[in-house]
C-alpha cells in the first residue's frame, strides 16, 4: 500500500512535485528536475521532506546500556547533545538497519529509522531492550526535513533562536525556527552542510512555510530522486540496495561504526568477529564506468575474466555532478582494490568500470 501521506504532502501537490509510492508513502520524486535539483544542494541550499522515517524513543533508567547492546557502535563513545550513525544487527551479523541515534541523556535517546523498516525496528528494539527501558515508536508524531547545501546555515540562522556556527557535525540543539519548536541537529544524507529538523507533525507546513518565506530565491524543493543522485555521489549507503540482513558491516565498508570490543558487547557481535577472522569474502566498492553507455542499474552482474557473475550492482546512476556513469557492487575481496577493473553486464552487452577510492565528489561538509 501507498496511501499515506506526510504532513507536507499539500505543500509538494502545490510546489508541482510529481508523486511515487515509497516505504507506503506518496513522496515527491521530482519537482523542477533531478538534475536541476541535484545542482541547487550542491551550490544553494534544498530542503527535503523525510518525514517518512521512523522515530523511536527509548527511555528510562538503563536506556543507555539496553539500547547500547542493540547496536555496532558506542553510546558511551559520545556526550549528551551528540548523534552517532550505526548499525543494528541481526545475531548473523546481517544488518537489521542503519540508524542514527540522537543522545539527549543516558536516560532518553532517539533512534532514527529508514521508512521502510519502522515495524520491524520498533518490534526488535522493544524485544530486546534488557533492564528498565522501554521503547516508544513516535514516528506519526514528528514531520522531519532536511534543510541541506552550502548556504544552508546562512539561511537558517536569522531565523532561528539556537546559536548554529558552534554546532558541529553529528550534534545537536533545541530551539524555534521561526515560531516552531524544533530538535536541529546537524546531520545529512548529501555530504554538504546542512541540517534536520525534527518537529511536531502538525507544525510542519508552519516550518515548511517559514523556511521558503525566509529562503526566497535561495531555496528550492528536492525530491527523492536527487537524494539518490546526492547520496550515491557521497557513497552513502541505502538500506535495501545496498544493505540489509543478508550483508554485513564488515562486507558493506562499515567497519568503522562497529566496535568489536565493545564492553558487554552487542547482538552480532559474534558473528562479526567469526567472519572478520576467517576472511571477509565480498566488499562494497564503487565504481566508475568507461565510455558513455547507459549506467549500471541494482542487479546487474559483475563478471569476472571468464564472464561469469561474482558480484552484484546495488546502486548505479549518471552523476550529476562529474556527468559519468557511477555506481556500487559487491565484489569478492581481491577485486575490490583501487584502480581494479571490472566488466558490467548491461542486458545483452558487456561494460567496463574502475573501482575507485570513494565518495565520487569531494563533501561541502
Amino acid at each position: 500500500m501507498s496511501d499515506l501521506k506526510t504532513p507536507l504532502y499539500d505543500r509538494h501537490a502545490a510546489a508541482g512535485a510529481r508523486f511515487v509510492p515509497f516505504a507506503g508513502y506518496q513522496m515527491p520524486v521530482q519537482y523542477a528536475g533531478i538534475m536541476e535539483e541535484h545542482a541547487h544542494v550542491r551550490e544553494k541550499v534544498g530542503v527535503f521532506d523525510v518525514s517518512h522515517m521512523g522515530e523511536v524513543f527509548v527511555e528510562g533508567p538503563d536506556a543507555l546500556p539496553a539500547l547500547n547492546r542493540l547496536i555496532t557502535n558506542d553510546l558511551d563513545g559520545i556526550a549528551d547533545g551528540q548523534a552517532l550513525y550505526t548499525a543494528m544487527c541481526l545475531p548473523t551479523g546481517g544488518i537489521l538497519d542503519d540508524l542514527v541515534i540522537y543522545r539527549f541523556s543516558p536516560e532518553k535517546l532517539l533512534v532514527v529509522c529508514n521508512a521502510s523498516n519502522v515495524a520491524k525496528d520498533f518490534a526488535w528494539i522493544a524485544d530486546h531492550l534488557e533492564g528498565d527501558a522501554t521503547a516508544h515508536d513516535r514516528s506519526a508524531d514528528y514531520a522531519q526535513l532536511a534543510v541541506q547545501g552550502p548556504h544552508a546555515e546562512a539561511l537558517l540562522q536569522p531565523i532561528c533562536d539556537a546559536e548554529l556556527h558552534g554546532l558541529r557535525r553529528y550534534w545537536f540543539t533545541e530551539g524555534a525556527v521561526g515560531e516552531v519548536p524544533c530538535i536541529i541537529a546537524r546531520t545529512g544524507y548529501t555530504g554538504e552542510d546542512g541540517f534536520e529538523l525534527y518537529t511536531a507533525a502538525d507544525q510542519g507546513p508552519a516550518l515548511w512555510d517559514t523556511l521558503f518565506e525566509a529562503g526566497e530565491g535561495m531555496l528550492a524543493p528536492i525530491g527523492l530522486g536527487a537524494r539518490d543522485t546526492l547520496r550515491l555521489e557521497m557513497k552513502y549507503a541505502l538500506y535495501g540496495n545496498d544493505i540489509d540482513e543478508s550483508t554485513t558491516p564488515l562486507e558493506a565498508g562499515l567497519s568503522w561504526i562497529c566496535k568489536l570490543k565493545k564492553p558487554g558487547g552487542f547482538i552480532g557481535q559474534p558473528a562479526l568477529l567469526a567472519q572478520k577472522a576467517a576472511g571477509i569474502p565480498r566488499r562494497l566498492v564503487a565504481f566508475r564506468m568507461e565510455g558513455r553507455g547507459a549506467p549500471a542499474r541494482p542487479g546487474y552482474p559483475v563478471l569476472d575474466a571468464d564472464g561469469a557473475p561474482v558480484g552484484q550492482v546495488t546502486s548505479g546512476t549518471r552523476s550529476p555532478t562529474l556527468g559519468v556513469n557511477i555506481g556500487m557492487a559487491y565484489v569478492p575481496t581481491g577485486m575490490h582494490r583501487t584502480g581494479t577493473p571490472l566488466s558490467i553486464r548491461i542486458r545483452k552487452s558487456v561494460a567496463e568500470a574502475t573501482v575507485i577510492k570513494p565518495p565520487f565528489v569531494k563533501p561541502g561538509a
